[in-house]
């Protein structure tokens, strides 16, 4: 641990206030500040069955297209978890495209019922999210939109009221995340990632400054480029919190399209100061200013990943990410970087696959959802 400067002291404050929830700092201390290729958490069971391969059923859950303005091009995909406003169950989409399919004007969220010939209803309609291309929901079902052209960051309450926005540190967000331990009074925060400067921002909701938000760019150096819907960069954001004992381990998973890789980030909820980790160029090498506490790891790189952008977390630890070139080719990754299966849902090579999720409880009834580009429309695979 350093020495008891204000990271530090923040460090104390907000273990103390988890310790009932995640048990405190799992981290595995190795080496010192600088490059550390092999930091770990506590290791997880790693579930190498592949679930990609059990997909074999395509269904057509619904439109994407907004009934009130027509926006279309879905994105991000993020499924609700309780019921409060929004009812558990339910999908949420971005979508990009304005009605004349103009990337990067598309302002709103659709909500659809997970389930055959659901029909889109307006959650949100807002120029903050200007280019909406990220929704993340908490666990009091406030939803935090990205827009990639806006630069911000939109808060809405459980039925689409806009509560605030976000600009500090933000220039083109690109993907967010709800990171949340998993027991009552655990800190929960969101990470948004950047596509024009290649940073991962944090935004806290708990703090020894008397409970105000800050944004904080915490990560540095991942690849960047492109524009419209041919944009690259840190996205595919997926948080992960197992428990073994007491203790909470958790996993920030972070996809960078430029780079090809897959990149995870142990105890990120550890995540304070701003660039507390840079990335290397070449997206494989990690700069880390406190190795004792997070650090990030390569988890896995190159074929067949080729411009990969969306990515789902499976119920048993494995990752499926979407590729944007070569094809509409879906990755299986496991947790301890081990490609599991491959499957290809739009033999086009024109890329249709920008949003995935995954939901179940046990490997034999995970299903996945995709949005597609083709024809505006929103897909589970089942079993």
């Amino acid at each position: 641990m350093p020495s008891l400067n204000g990271r530090a002291i923040v460090l104390i404050a907000g273990t103390l206030f988890a310790t009932s929830a995640c048990g405190g700092n799992s981290a595995v201390p190795t080496g010192a500040a600088g490059t550390n290729p092999g930091f770990q958490a506590a290791p997880a069971a790693v579930d190498t069955t592949s679930i990609l391969k059990k997909l074999t059923k395509d269904v057509l859950i619904g439109s994407t297209v907004d009934p009130k303005n027509g926006d279309q091009g879905p994105r991000a995909i993020v499924r609700v978890r309780s019921t409060f406003g929004l009812k558990a169950g339910q999908l949420l989409v971005c979508n990009f495209e304005n009605s004349a399919g103009v990337a990067g004007k598309g302002s709103t969220i659709e909500v659809l019922d997970p389930k055959a010939k659901s029909k889109p209803a307006t959650f949100v309609q807002n120029t903050k999210i200007n280019g909406c291309d990220g929704d993340a929901i908490t666990e009091a079902n406030q939803v935090y939109g990205s827009g990639m052209t806006s630069g911000s960051v939109g808060q809405f309450d459980q039925s689409g009221n806009l509560e605030k926005s976000y600009t500090s540190h933000l220039e083109a967000p690109f993907a967010d995340a709800d990171a949340f331990c998993g027991e009552p009074y655990a800190p929960e925060d969101i990470y948004v990632s950047d596509s024009k400067t290649g940073a991962l921002v944090k935004f806290s909701f708990i703090s020894v400054s008397g409970g105000k938000t800050t944004t904080t760019e915490v990560v540095s150096g991942f690849g960047k480029n492109g524009s419209g819907w041919s944009t690259l960069g840190p996205s595919g954001l997926q948080y992960n919190a197992t428990r073994t004992g007491s203790l909470c381990n958790d996993t920030l998973y972070v996809v960078d399209g430029v780079d090809n890789t897959l990149v995870s980030i142990a105890n990120a909820s550890n995540l304070l100061e701003k660039d507390e980790i840079a990335v290397q160029p070449g997206g494989k090498k990690f700069t880390c200013k406190h190795p004792a506490d997070t650090c990030a790891t390569l988890l896995y790189s190159g074929s067949p990943l080729n411009a990969p952008v969306a990515s789902a977390l499976l119920p048993n630890g494995n990752l499926i990410l979407a590729n944007t070139k070569g094809g509409n080719t879906l990755v299986e990754i496991s947790a301890n970087g081990k490609v599991l299966a491959t499957k290809t849902v739009d033999t086009s090579k024109t890329a249709h696959v920008f949003g995935l999720a995954a939901y179940g409880t046990s490997d034999s009834d995970t299903v996945l959802y995709y949005t597609s580009t083709a024809d505006n429309t929103l897909h589970v695979l089942e079993q």
